[in-house]
């Protein structure tokens, strides 16, 4: 079968790097274009466009892209008329996607959807798009079924998170060749900074973050650095700043470390995943917060939180991160009560996620379906 794979994000790409292994695993006739990143094309996609392209964040920023967005929506409705694929695969990406999977529905195009748009965060009456133009969706979130299926009566499948499985196939090695290998100190406990994977939000996150790092001299901070960003842009943050980056290393560097300091999204489920305690930290451009604080409808914006539905890990949003309060939501996880608490609700958070095979299962319903 031919499959077209649609991913705009680092995340997705990785989640579209596994899909593909276990779709090629299955169907050894398999042919996959695919957007996406490097994972997705060493996993055997032929990619037509890489996310680095399109990675946009906030109201604002979209805005002043629209030009670029609508030439790629033009361009992959092209691309997937001359490839004719007997399904289309979204993954996530919900403005780009949900765009292309009205006109395919259109165009009689099997449309399946791995990871749905968060629905339930912001924008609900999208489901009404969701019902008339997605055949199957799978979904990776445990209340997500309960959502679509008790209260908009849409069928899905639940699969389990596709993290589980990414994180389990990592060889996280020895800590003291990691350290050799990447400079960093043989001795201090490591404090990892994953400001983001776009450079809107490291522009936002990652100077705050490096301002408390002098009050913590006994840790040695190592940023995660995104694989769409080179390290002449982290080299500006870090002029003033004793810092070590790593690239391509998030997960050993996560494994590796006492605590991190984690901007919201997927980032917040690997570290917690990964058994590290974190302070989840978000600020955006303020006229794109204003936006979205008046359409979305959750209590809380880390997923740690929301598959756990109460505060696991502290969050510090926009006027409320600031230095004085990082410096004291990071002192509480190093040591003590409120390092262990989180510790504890990561084994019960796992547990709620569904167990391994997320990506085998999406296969396998995906190749079922079409």
């Amino acid at each position: 079968m031919k499959y077209y794979i649609i991913a705009g994000e680092a995340s997705g790409d990785l989640h579209g790097s596994n899909l593909i292994k276990a779709i090629l695993a299955k169907d050894t006739n398999a042919e996959i274009r695919c957007w996406g990143g490097d994972q997705m094309q060493k996993a055997g996609g032929t990619l037509v466009k890489h996310y680095k392209e399109m990675a946009f964040m906030g109201f604002m920023e979209v805005i002043a892209n629209l030009n670029t967005i609508f030439k790629s929506i033009k361009f992959c409705k092209e691309d997937i008329k001359s490839y004719n694929p007997d399904v289309i695969i979204f993954i996530d990406y919900s403005g780009f996607n949900l765009r292309i999977a009205s006109w395919a529905k259109e165009h009689k195009y099997r449309t399946n959807y791995y990871i749905s748009p968060q629905i339930w965060a912001s924008r609900e009456g999208r489901i009404k798009n969701i019902k008339r133009d997605i055949d199957a969706m799978y979904v990776i979130l445990p209340f997500e079924k309960e959502f679509y299926e008790k209260k908009h009566n849409y069928p899905v499948s639940f699969v389990g998170h596709p993290l589980i499985d990414a994180i389990g196939q990592i060889d996280i090695g020895n800590e003291q060749e990691f350290r050799n290998e990447h400079n960093l100190d043989p001795n201090k406990p490591i404090i990892a900074l994953l400001p983001g994977s776009r450079k809107q939000e490291v522009q936002q996150m990652l100077g705050l973050m490096l301002k408390i790092t002098p009050s913590f001299s006994d840790y040695q901070f190592v940023i995660a650095g995104a694989p769409s960003l080179e390290f002449d842009f982290y080299s500006e943050f870090l002029k003033n700043y004793n810092v070590s980056i790593v690239f391509n290393s998030s997960y050993e560097l996560l494994s590796h470390s006492h605590a991190a300091l984690v901007t919201s999204g997927t980032a917040t489920l690997e570290t917690a995943l990964l058994k590290v305690p974190q302070v989840v930290c978000y600020k955006g451009n303020w006229v794109s917060y204003q936006i979205a604080k008046r359409i979305i409808t959750l209590d809380y914006i880390s997923l740690v939180n929301l598959i756990m539905g109460q505060e696991v890990v502290k969050e510090l949003i926009q006027a409320d991160l600031t230095t004085k309060n990082l410096k004291q939501e990071l002192t509480k996880i190093l040591d003590g009560p409120t390092r262990e608490a989180q510790l504890n609700a990561y084994k019960e958070l796992e547990k709620k996620l569904g167990g391994k095979g997320a990506s085998d299962k999406a296969a396998a319903l995906i190749i079922e379906n079409a």
